[in-house]
């Protein structure tokens, strides 16, 4: 414990009364860096104590303690003694070093730190992802659908292999959500009966999945988590992702073209020619467009990264069109008004160009992706080539998508080698002749009064 300091000047209330009446308090030094000041503005008044101490930074703080015992007796709360004062004074300074330190004010202690949820770590990928990634708003509406509700409250660190494992057998058994006007937001539809719509839902749980194992992943490789060693024991439904890409045939890609609106037309030929992402063609601009190589540089493809992709000659005679004096900050497939076109603008004329095309059932934007890479894939392209045109970060995505299109040398070994067997063709039916012998005893057979029926014995 600190020892009270003696002062002649401020002990008595004697001896503060012969005081300088002023401003400036009358300090006394009660330890490296803590002054007790007593300040007294008239003399008729009593006067107060402050208490001061230098900071870290090399300024000073100050504080009141309290009325000095000038004219009514010290109680240790409204009106303080020379003693008491130091000992307020010592606590103040304690205390103010402590919260320089973080630590708990009153303990000495280091706070406990709230723990680190999942919820934080969905917000944290969140806002990483903003930053690099595109498609954010998809992945933030599945973490908030699918993984914050379950999820959200329960402490990253503590989360176990059970838990998460529980949390993806009930996604999948989850009815499907439905945002079409019908339902109406949130609502879900009938749950999943048929082996493909339980296929379907396994196969979205396990998107939602990558999606809570990415923000744990990234929690963990920033320190907010001490392993990962519960979420890499989760597996995945397996033998669920069976894509089936819908791609529009050479005749079919003719008619659509030929049955869009004028003004939604070069938006169209461009996703065909160049296999580009609707988010990818609205925001291109016309300095973008390579003419001497032949390419459109994609500022910030899905993945966050630019590419080039590769114009064939009918790709660079459609840019050179459309982009022919124009600035090369001007927008290169801009609306009709000037404008870009917007997050949902694409559905309603591409749509009304299926029904024309008489293209059942109506296609989507991103099918014109897909078909510029099926029509690659059909004609012997290398799958890495198409990964590389798409932007693929992974040619494992590219393969299970197209793969299936390329030709191979097991397909075409066994068209070759199969012999042709004629089965298809109809079956000749050729009537059955009877014999002279059989038809004369069939005749006596049937004369009249005899009967066929034979007796047993």
């Amino acid at each position: 414990m600190a020892r009270t300091i003696k002062d002649a000047n401020l002990s008595s209330r004697e001896a503060r009364r012969r005081l300088q009446v002023r401003p400036e308090p009358h300090w006394r030094q009660l330890e490296t860096g803590l002054h007790l000041g007593y300040r007294r503005v008239a003399k008729d008044k009593g006067g107060a104590w402050t208490a001061r101490r230098r900071r870290p930074e090399g300024i000073y703080a100050e504080v009141r303690l309290g009325t000095a015992d000038d004219i009514g007796d010290a109680d240790g709360q409204a009106i303080v003694s020379f003693d008491q004062a130091q000992r307020f004074a010592r606590a103040w300074k304690l205390e103010e070093e402590r919260k320089d330190a973080g630590l708990d004010p009153d303990t000495g202690q280091k706070p406990k730190e709230a723990p680190y949820t999942v919820a934080k770590a969905l917000d944290d990928y969140l806002a990483w992802f903003d930053q690099h990634k595109r498609s954010a708003a998809a992945t933030r509406a599945s973490a908030e659908a699918h993984i914050r509700p379950p999820l959200g409250d329960l402490d990253a660190a503590r989360l176990t292999a059970a838990e998460i494992r529980n949390w993806l057998e009930k996604l999948a058994l989850e009815p499907a959500r439905k945002r079409s006007c019908k339902l109406g937001s949130g609502k879900t539809a009938p749950a999943a009966t048929t082996a493909e719509t339980k296929r379907q839902r396994r196969s979205t749980a396990n998107r939602v999945l990558t999606v809570l194992k990415a923000a744990l992943n990234r929690a963990f490789h920033a320190g907010k988590v001490p392993s990962d060693e519960a979420w890499r024991r989760v597996k995945p439904f397996q033998n669920v992702d069976a894509p089936v890409i819908r791609y529009l045939s050479e005749p079919e890609t003719v008619r659509l073209v030929n049955g869009c609106d004028r003004d939604f037309r070069p938006l169209v030929k461009a996703a065909i020619l160049t296999g580009c992402r609707y988010g990818e063609l609205t925001t291109l601009l016309c300095g973008d467009f390579n003419e001497a190589v032949g390419t459109l540089l994609i500022r910030r493809s899905k993945s966050g990264k630019p590419r080039h992709v590769v114009l064939t000659q009918e790709g660079k005679e459609f840019f050179l069109e459309i982009t022919a004096g124009k600035p090369k900050t001007a927008l290169a497939l801009p609306r009709p008004d000037g404008a870009p076109w917007g997050r949902s603008h694409q559905q309603r004329p591409l749509s009304d160009a299926c029904n024309r095309a008489k293209i059942s059932p109506p296609a989507s934007f991103h099918v014109l992706r897909h078909t510029h890479a099926s029509l690659l894939a059909m004609r012997g392209v290398p799958i890495p080539v198409i990964a590389e045109q798409l932007g693929h970060a992974d040619t494992r995505i590219t393969s299970r998508h197209y793969a299936h299109l390329s030709p191979s040398y097991v397909a075409e070994t066994i068209r070759a080698s199969f012999p042709k067997l004629g089965i298809n063709a109809p079956p000749k039916v050729e009537p059955i002749k009877a014999s002279a012998k059989s038809r004369s005893q069939e005749g006596r057979d049937l004369k009249p009064g005899k009967s066929k029926v034979s007796s047993s014995r």
